[in-house]
């Protein structure tokens, strides 16, 4: 299997930080940015490319493209977004996977506890309404997708194993190209997991719309390339 990491585009919260420095006013669960949808416009674009004449059997630079087979998407509205520009050029459906989402969950910052209170994400006829390709679990209803506290650090740890699990009984041992489009956090906790990086003090930098390949053979675990962006101009890179 060879499976693809794909963070979202840059999202409005992404922006307020890169901008303000600050975290306040915040959304639960931001759009893409016009930058945000450039970014992915361009990243589905280099996706799509198929060069026969360069495809070999160790092409771990994907110079004769990419080939992917499966698209998973969080939840969350900017990862589902990134994944519906991807979807369209790839011809393939975006299915959502609920445990790729970002850490800690959909919450807002109470103003004056500062607490961190869960929210409830967007239901079934919110997606059915703006991603009507996007393939739904049966469970989500009208209620909202998220709907529970805050994610608190060993939940999130079990998260990423149960994940990974799924992952490997879904696609281990195939030659699946599988694409999953998620968050900066969740790429963390899932490198670390698979490369037993033992120690929080380690941050895998990720950019927005940025690619990283991994690929899981019988014999060994190879890190093709992460954090690649060479696609995108550099006014682009966020």
């Amino acid at each position: 299997m060879q499976f693809y990491f794909i963070r979202h585009g840059q999202s409005a919260n992404n922006f307020l930080y890169e901008t303000t420095g600050s975290s306040d006013g915040r959304s639960d669960d931001p759009e893409l940015t016009p930058v945000g949808r450039q970014q992915a416009e361009m990243l589905a674009g280099f996706v799509k490319r198929n060069d026969v004449a360069l495809q070999t059997p160790f092409d771990r630079q994907n110079l004769g493209g990419f080939g992917i087979t499966h698209l998973y998407t969080s939840l969350m509205v900017r990862a589902v977004a990134t994944a519906s520009i991807l979807a369209r050029e790839l011809n393939l459906p975006p299915i959502a996977w609920e445990e790729l989402h970002e850490s800690g969950g959909i919450y807002l910052d109470d103003p004056a506890t500062g607490e961190r209170v869960g929210q409830p994400g967007k239901n079934r006829a919110y997606f059915a309404a703006h991603y009507p390709s996007l393939i739904l679990p049966a469970t989500l209803g009208d209620v909202g997708w998220w709907n529970r506290p805050f994610e608190e650090q060993e939940q999130r740890i079990a998260r990423v194993e149960r994940f990974l699990s799924d992952l490997y009984a879904r696609h281990g041992g195939t030659e699946d190209r599988v694409a999953v489009v998620s968050h900066g956090g969740f790429y963390n906790l899932l490198l670390r997991t698979i490369f037993k990086v033992g120690t929080e003090d380690a941050w895998f930098g990720i950019n927005n719309a940025a690619i990283t390949r991994i690929d899981f053979l019988p014999e060994e675990t190879v890190l093709a390339y992460l954090n690649r962006v060479d696609f995108l101009p550099k006014e682009l890179v966020t």
